[in-house]
C-alpha cells in the first residue's frame, strides 16, 4: 500500500500548507482524503478574512493526482475529514467515487451550518453519493477512520498501517500542528468550533493511538514544519 501526501496549495500568513492525500492499496483501490480549496482560486481566489490562499496550477489536486498517473475517475472512495472551504472545494470532481464521512458531520452541513455554506455546490453536488458512518470504521484493511470530533463535530482522521513504514496517523483539523499535540496544554485554534472538551478529548485519543500502534509518525494537518520535511507526491510512502 502506498500513501501519497498531496501538497494542495499555501495559506499566507506563514506558509500554511493545504493538505490531501492518496492511498493506493495493493489491490489498485485509490482513496483520496480531502480536495482542498476551490480550484477557481487559481485565478480568483476569495480569501477569508485573514487568509491570502495561494494556489498554482500545479497544486490542484486534479494535477497532483496527474502526476502520478490517476483521473478523479479512478478514485474508488473520498475520504472526507470535514467540510470546511480547505477541505472541500473539489468534491463535486468525484462524481464515481463514493464519499466517506461521519453522520453527524455530514447533516450538520447538509441542514444549513453557515460554516459550510461556501463549498455547498462542491460537496452537495447532485451527482455525488455519500456513505454516512458513525463512529471508528475500518474501510479496508489498515485503513481506519477515527472519529475525531471538536475541531468541528463528526471530523475524522486516519489510521494507515503501510508494510514497509509502519503506522501513520493522519490527524487533519483534530491537530493540525505538533505545538498542539499534547491535549493538557494545546492551545485552541481561531477556526475551531467551540467544544474545547471534545478538542481535548480527540487530541489524547490520536496522542494513544500513536503510542499504542508504535506509529512511525502523525502528520499535522497545517503543520509549516513538518510539512517542510514530508515526502511529497509524486513522492510516496510504503
Amino acid at each position: 500500500m502506498r500513501l501519497y501526501m498531496l501538497y494542495l496549495g499555501t495559506m499566507q500568513p506563514g506558509n500554511i500548507p493545504v493538505p490531501g492525500y492518496l492511498i493506493q492499496t495493493n489491490e489498485g483501490i485509490n482513496i483520496l482524503v480531502d480536495t482542498g480549496w476551490p480550484r477557481s482560486f487559481v485565478d480568483t481566489p476569495a480569501n477569508p478574512p485573514g487568509l491570502t490562499v495561494e494556489i498554482r496550477p500545479e497544486d490542484t489536486v486534479e494535477a497532483r493526482l496527474e502526476a502520478i498517473g490517476v483521473n478523479p475517475a479512478d478514485i474508488r472512495y473520498l475520504i472526507c475529514t470535514h467540510l470546511d472551504e480547505d477541505h472541500s472545494g473539489n468534491h463535486d470532481l468525484f462524481s464515481n467515487a463514493e464519499l466517506i464521512i461521519q453522520k453527524e458531520h455530514y447533516e450538520l452541513a447538509r441542514n444549513g451550518h453557515p460554516r459550510f455554506n461556501a463549498n455547498r455546490d462542491s460537496w452537495g453536488h447532485p451527482s455525488l453519493r455519500y456513505r454516512l458512518i458513525e463512529g471508528d470504521y475500518e474501510l479496508l484493511p489498515g485503513i481506519v477512520l477515527l472519529e475525531t470530533s471538536g475541531h468541528v463535530p463528526g471530523h475524522q482522521s486516519l489510521l494507515v498501517r503501510l508494510s514497509e513504514t509502519g503506522t501513520v496517523l493522519l490527524a487533519a483539523d483534530a491537530v493540525m500542528h505538533h505545538s498542539m499535540a499534547n491535549a493538557g496544554t494545546r492551545q485552541m485554534f481561531v477556526t475551531d468550533m467551540e467544544d474545547e472538551p471534545g478538542i481535548r478529548r480527540s487530541t489524547q485519543k490520536i496522542a494513544d493511538l500513536a503510542e499504542s500502534e508504535n506509529a512511525a509518525f502523525v502528520v499535522y494537518g497545517h503543520d509549516t514544519e513538518q510539512w517542510a520535511s514530508l515526502r511529497l507526491s509524486p513522492a510516496f510512502y510504503e
